[in-house]
């Protein structure tokens, strides 16, 4: 016994219920062990006969008895603990600096081991053993040493504060409890200590859960870059591809204008070269000419210089070079060749928008119209996806969601978080608005579209001006009339981008925008003025087959 409990330490024989060393241990069912007195008090304070340690639930109260074997155990290590304590207490150090003392020790001060509540006393590993083995100690309240135990009594009746006072928030002694305190709400302090050890135990399991979430949100964010990381990565891959070909093909361009130029320039040295070769030819033929004349002239024979003067008075056979020059044929050659460049350039700008616009349109949702935001006038389909101005104003109830004033309805779907793309059918239309915007908008008022009143849009009036509501407006300069509008948000970029899907084209992008609340998708189809504006916004499916 004694060789297998030297390998035994206090914590092994300590009740979990009162942290003490065992009194009268017992063993439930299911093999755990108490001091008999805790696990009854335990079992009559509770509806549940529950095991403190595993909870396993007892539908009968179990009968207990005695473990004789522990109860063996726990005599043999408390006389072993004091031999030990006997034979070591002359071995103890001294207290260091900022250590609590033992109250008893009279010579040198040793280290307190524990602190008593019921003595408040503070003893060292010597001086503390007859609460661990007094029969009428035992059961006094230990807790690790502290200074100033004094201050757990009351100063006014120097009297224990044993009490809690709910009414004043403090603690108090028994005779606080019926002077001071008689009316108010007092309790053991246990009692409050247990429900203020819940409370701590509420506020720390709601401290681990924030934890938690801001974990989780460190693992959002972190993942969040890992994916800026790629997309960034693939952008440049991409932005050196587009700029490469963009590069050849200036390159390749400014070779052709270089061709061109010089095969334009060995044309023209050619074609002068053949001039001055004819031009010799015909000066020699001149000068043969001239010796022939200036020869005949100086003959004495008349008949000889009348017979040969005919031939040689006649004008030899030359051109006529008054109209023949050498003139550059450069004009317009750069001229075109940046045209051609410039058309080369906008298939590449094309094709590239064509694959921005199919990377946007993943993120397509499906969105409805709301009817309980749509202003009277509107007539929506039955399946949401169409929006017109009628003739006659609808008998509607007046909901806060409502529009009151403005031909205006939002979408059912909103975004507080990453990215979302619709699509919207504005054919046959002459005035219409299309956007997004936040929750808050003032819906009973007349509304200014502008990003600091939460609207983030564009709109066509009067069938061809284009405008985005950025505020001032920005006049838009479209190649082509849209006939479908894609509208793209990504929330945590700030960034509204609007495109001319048909032609692969951006419209307008609100850029730096600083998005605080949720998003809707926002519609205006405009008074259908006497049929001209009739035709219906629809918000289409989206193809991502660009």
């Amino acid at each position: 016994m004694s060789a297998a409990s030297c390998l035994l330490s206090e914590d092994q024989f300590r009740c979990s219920i009162c942290l003490d060393v065992f009194t009268d241990p017992v063993t439930t069912p299911c093999g755990h062990n108490f001091c008999k007195n805790c696990i009854n008090q335990h079992w009559n304070s509770n509806d549940q006969y529950l095991c403190p340690l595993c909870k396993e639930t007892f539908y009968t109260r179990p009968k207990l008895h005695i473990n004789t074997f522990i109860s063996e155990m726990v005599s043999q290590f408390r006389q072993e603990a004091q031999q030990k304590a006997s034979s070591s207490s002359s071995e103890q150090q001294a207290a260091k600096p900022g250590e609590v003392l033992c109250d008893i020790c009279t010579g040198t001060k040793l280290k307190a081991l524990k602190s008593c509540l019921v003595c408040l006393t503070s003893y060292c590993e010597t001086h503390l053993e007859p609460h661990l083995t007094a029969l009428g100690m035992k059961r006094h309240q230990l807790m690790d040493p502290v200074e100033n135990l004094e201050d757990r009594m009351c100063m006014k009746h120097d009297k224990p504060l044993e009490l809690f006072c709910k009414t004043d928030q403090t603690c108090v002694c028994m005779l606080c409890s019926v002077l001071d305190h008689k009316a108010h709400g007092v309790v053991p302090l246990k009692e409050e200590y247990e429900g203020m050890k819940a409370e701590l135990g509420k506020t720390e399991a709601e401290i681990q859960e924030m934890i938690q979430k801001r974990r989780l949100k460190i693992q959002e964010i972190k993942h969040s870059v890992d994916l800026s990381k790629e997309a960034a990565d693939r952008e440049k891959v991409e932005g050196v591809q587009v700029f490469t070909a963009l590069k050849e093909s200036v390159e390749r361009s400014l070779n052709e204008l270089i061709e061109t130029i010089e095969e334009k320039q060995r044309r023209t040295e050619k074609q002068a070269e053949d001039f001055i070769k004819e031009l010799e030819q015909e000066i020699s033929e001149l000068k043969k000419r001239s010796s022939e004349v200036e020869k005949l002239s100086h003959s004495e024979d008349h008949l000889h210089l009348l017979q040969n003067f005919p031939s040689l008075k006649a004008a030899p056979p030359t051109k006529d070079w008054t109209e023949v020059s050498v003139r550059p044929l450069y004009e317009g050659t750069v001229v075109k060749a940046v045209a051609q460049l410039e058309e080369t350039l906008s298939k590449q700008k094309k094709k590239q928008f064509e694959a921005e616009l199919k990377r946007i349109q993943q993120y397509a949702v499906d969105v409805t119209l709301d009817p309980d935001t749509a202003h009277p006038d509107l007539i929506l389909s039955d399946d949401g996806k169409q929006v017109y101005c009628g003739d006659v104003k609808n008998n509607l109830p007046d909901n806060p969601e409502r529009f009151s004033l403005c031909h205006c309805v939002l979408g059912k779907q909103s975004l507080s978080s990453g990215r979302f793309y619709f699509e919207v059918q504005v054919k046959e239309k002459t005035n219409w608005t299309l956007g997004v915007a936040k929750e808050s908008i003032n819906r009973k008022e007349t509304i200014t579209l502008r990003p600091q009143y939460g609207f983030w849009t564009i709109w066509l009036r009067n069938g061809n001006e284009y405008k985005a509501n950025s505020g001032p407006s920005v006049r838009l300069s479209l190649k082509s009339r849209p006939q479908k509008v894609g509208v793209f948000v990504d929330y945590e970029e700030g960034l509204v981008s609007f495109y001319d899907v048909d032609a692969a084209a951006l419209i307008y992008s609100f850029t730096g925008c600083s998005f605080t609340e949720k998003l809707y998708p926002y519609y205006n189809p405009c008074p259908n003025n006497d049929g001209i504006n009739s035709a219906p916004l629809i918000i289409c499916p989206v193809n991502q087959t660009v």
